[in-house]
């Protein structure tokens, strides 16, 4: 094998740019694997500079079944980049390994992808290859007993891989085209709304805390009396609740009835709105 084939066939092994590959096969005195050795370090270091800096595109993957399912970001530096064959296609293996390892961020990055390197490695040498930060962002996994999930997609770049990604799962005895109906339109709804909350009592204190210290400071120089202030102050911060849990936000469908009186209008028994989870990139 002659040196030029040797240096094509550590590029397909690597993936690194000619250069690279011609640097380091001189750097190991023609041994192929010393090579590869030598540009996984020097992908490491790459890796370690890139880090630095922000990477606010990327995809997000859903995977599963109705069961139990799976969502997780992966950023990026550029949208050109999240359009890549080589990073959707990493995304969609890893998307796979997000849902068998049921969102746990350690054992995703220990597993083990079809190259047989783990999605660690892996990870550091498609930022070598492709030059930009590539993080693992947010992940969840949803699974729970008697219940379905449902899934919607927007902004899809290729088949499960998209811009946003909603999973709700529903809490029913029964399963028919009603609840199928409901439960795609309700993941939409989620899409397209943005809900804290299933719930207001479930909103987190910390997030009621920002809200009240805003709406104080936007109160601060209105000239109201303290009374006045503090009624304006409470009803506002029940408004904030009110559109921020699912079910007293207006229903998209039809915005002046309620989730809440939708799910009560389809006359099914023990239906519960159990978990969502909805991940958009640069949110």
């Amino acid at each position: 094998m002659s040196d030029i084939e040797k240096i094509k066939k550590l590029r397909q092994s690597t993936g690194a740019g000619f250069k690279d590959c011609n640097l380091a096969f001189k750097e190991a005195k023609g041994d192929l694997d010393k090579a590869i050795e030598i540009l996984r370090v020097k992908g490491i270091t790459k890796a370690s500079k890139k880090m630095t800096r922000d990477a606010n595109e990327g995809v997000v993957v859903v995977t599963g079944n109705d069961e139990k399912t799976s969502l997780i970001e992966i950023n990026c530096e550029t949208d050109f980049v999240a359009k890549n064959d080589d990073f959707i296609n990493f995304a969609k293996e890893l998307g796979e390994i997000n849902n068998n390892c049921s969102s746990i961020h350690e054992k995703i990055l220990k597993s083990s992808m079809s190259n047989q390197k783990s999605v660690e490695d892996n990870l550091v040498s498609l930022i070598a290859k492709i030059g930009e930060k590539i993080t693992l962002g947010k992940t969840q996994t949803i699974q729970n007993a008697n219940s379905k999930n449902f899934v919607y997609q927007h902004s899809i770049i290729k088949d499960n891989v998209s811009k946003l990604g909603v999973v709700v799962s529903l809490e029913t005895k029964e399963i028919n085209e009603k609840i199928n109906s409901f439960g795609k339109q309700l993941s939409m709804h989620i899409a397209a709304l943005n809900p804290i909350a299933i719930n207001s009592d479930e909103i987190k204190k910390e997030v009621l805390e920002k809200e009240q210290e805003l709406i104080s400071e936007e109160l601060k120089n209105s000239g109201k009396t303290d009374d006045i202030a503090k009624k304006i102050s409470v009803g506002k911060l029940n408004k904030f609740k009110e559109e921020n849990s699912l079910m007293t936000q207006n229903w998209v469908m039809e915005p002046k009835k309620k989730v809440k009186d939708i799910i009560s209008e389809l006359r099914i028994s023990n239906l519960k709105v159990k978990q969502f989870t909805r991940i958009k990139i640069g949110e």
